[in-house]
């Protein structure tokens, strides 16, 4: 296994210039993500805070009592009660069997971070991984990808769940989830590895209630000696500790939602779309029954926090009130996150993806307007598995990898179709149809003088005979290609694997397909890997 760099465009135009430090981007932000002048500010700006560091401790111990635990998680519990410590986060949905392999990446880009700073600023750095757990979205964390008939086959966990309710409050049904984690592991393909596999998998799957439980017990088994902590964002007595936080976020609503439509507007006029979807009467905050997360808005005229078109509905000392002795039942969205991650964590750096990073910048005027400043914004990790064999198919089509990388090999693939097609053949059926549809016209004309009321029938006719000719034509094509068929194979299998339906990657497949290949060692040889966050696109060799 070995690792190299490509520089590679990132997936929005807004990220690529954050990663080139643009003059026109970085105003957006108040710190640079590569500057350790800027990290020593960042420390400074921290030593001047106050934070909730024994009742967070506390806290995510007992939430971690039930997953897989390690001294070095021990170490790190330690380390957060620190006056001096400082944490490197970033946080993901809770798909199942771990999700697509960006979730991976982003764990992998928050231990070595930490691992990295805490040997540059000489304290205390603390790894931890925010579970979205409070997300509704079941849709986007119930399905995997298995390789089928050279393409990517989406397979869906099969229970349904028709409320919006938070990922953490969404119960596993052991049966039903044992006997599709075992279809998966099989479809991925038979190896020396599967089994084992398949019993690590059923084993964290007994274990686990929920989703974020299953996904936490798998994440806390893998990276445990590397000192992660997790928490769940939907976990009830997480919320215990956010009561005065959610009391400001609901004493400036209008002032969070006035400053995120300034900031945008800035952003706007830069010519960079926005990403945070929001308009005046946002309130930036869900409520929440257990059954169903709605989002609130102010309603100015009744001068109360209301949702679902009115049917609920809560004046602000009403919502001061549930913020203060029912606190489980409020929940952030995209704009208020971050704010209660900051009021939670001495936060060193967050581990950044490309959206996320365009929606932090839309959040400067909200932060300053809590005094408080953003940290810096890390481009996790990009990173591509390379097997050998994908590889030597590569270099045999005299194809580049970083190319492939970013559009996949369908311009090549054409091109290879085009110069092995019969030229003659294709004329000789280009003129024949063209013939065909000539003497038609005629026909046509003809007809028109005896008898229109043929003419639908002549038209049938015509295009009958021009189907059996793309037929005989399509049959030839696949005949030429036929012979070619190894060649065409080897484009469909770099596509498969490095650009699987068009989409990184790291966006399609899952972490339970390498393991099922590459056996348990695979992440700890990763892990041992040297990484540098210098925005480049990591390549692994297989």
């Amino acid at each position: 296994m070995e690792i190299f760099n490509l520089s590679l465009p990132a997936a929005n135009r807004f990220a690529s210039g954050y990663l080139e430090q643009s003059s026109d981007i970085m105003p957006l932000f108040h710190y640079r993500f590569n500057d350790l002048t800027d990290d020593q500010k960042r420390l400074e700006e921290l030593n001047t805070r106050s934070f909730p560091r024994e009742r967070v401790a506390e806290h995510i111990d007992r939430f971690m009592e039930r997953f897989p635990s390690s001294q070095a998680v021990k170490r790190s519990l330690d380390k957060l009660k620190q006056d001096n410590s400082v944490v490197v986060i970033g946080g993901q949905q809770a798909g199942i069997l771990t999700g697509p392999l960006y979730s991976i990446h982003k764990i992998i880009s928050i231990i070595k971070l930490a691992e990295q700073k805490e040997r540059q600023l000489g304290v205390p750095v603390v790894p931890v991984f925010w579970i979205a757990g409070e997300d509704h979205d079941y849709h986007e964390v119930n399905h995997v990808y298995i390789p089928r008939e050279q393409k990517a086959d989406k397979w869906t966990y099969p229970e349904r769940v028709l409320q919006k309710k938070m990922v953490s409050d969404i119960l596993l049904d052991k049966g039903i989830c044992l006997t599709w984690v075992k279809k998966v592991m099989e479809n991925f393909g038979e190896t020396t590895h599967t089994k084992g596999l398949i019993s690590f998998a059923e084993d964290q799957v007994n274990k686990s209630s929920t989703f974020v439980d299953f996904f936490a017990h798998i994440v806390m088994e893998l990276f445990k000696d590397y000192g992660l902590l997790i928490v769940d964002s939907g976990d009830r007595n997480f919320r215990l500790l956010q009561t005065e936080f959610f009391v400001q976020q609901i004493e400036h609503q209008r002032e969070i939602t006035s400053h995120l439509l300034e900031q945008q507007s800035v952003i706007h006029k830069k010519g960079f779309p926005v990403t945070i979807e929001s308009q005046e009467q946002a309130a930036n905050l869900f409520f929440y029954d257990r059954n169903e997360r709605i989002l609130l808005e102010f309603d100015t005229e009744k001068n109360s926090f209301v949702g679902k078109s009115g049917v609920i509905s809560f004046s602000k000392e009403e919502m001061t009130k549930l913020a203060l002795e029912d606190p489980a039942k409020l929940s952030n969205n995209v704009v208020t996150r971050p704010l209660m991650q900051e009021w939670l964590f001495p936060s060193i750096a967050f581990i950044a993806g490309p959206g996320e990073i365009s929606y932090w910048a839309e959040l400067k005027l909200v932060f300053e307007h809590f005094q408080l400043k953003m940290p810096p914004i890390v481009p996790r990790l990009n990173i591509t598995l390379l097997d050998r064999s994908i590889e030597s198919d590569i270099n045999e089509l005299n194809l580049e990898l970083a190319e492939v990388l970013s559009r996949g090999t369908s311009i090549e693939r054409e091109n290879y179709l085009e110069s092995i097609k019969d030229r003659e053949a294709a004329e000789l059926f280009s003129v024949t149809k063209e013939q065909l549809a000539a003497q038609y016209q005629l026909i046509e004309t003809k007809i028109t003088q005896l008898d229109k009321g043929l003419i639908p029938l002549l038209k049938k006719n015509e295009n009958f005979l021009l189907k059996q000719i793309q037929f005989m034509e399509t049959k030839l094509d696949d005949s030429v290609k036929n012979k070619h068929q190894l060649i065409l194979n080897k484009y469909n299998r770099i596509d498969l694997s490095l650009r699987p339906e068009g989409l990184p990657q790291e966006r399609v497949w899952n972490l339970f397909y390498y393991l099922n290949l590459y056996g348990s060692s695979l992440l700890k040889d990763i892990m041992s890997l040297p990484f540098e966050f210098d925005g480049r696109h990591k390549v692994i060799k297989m």
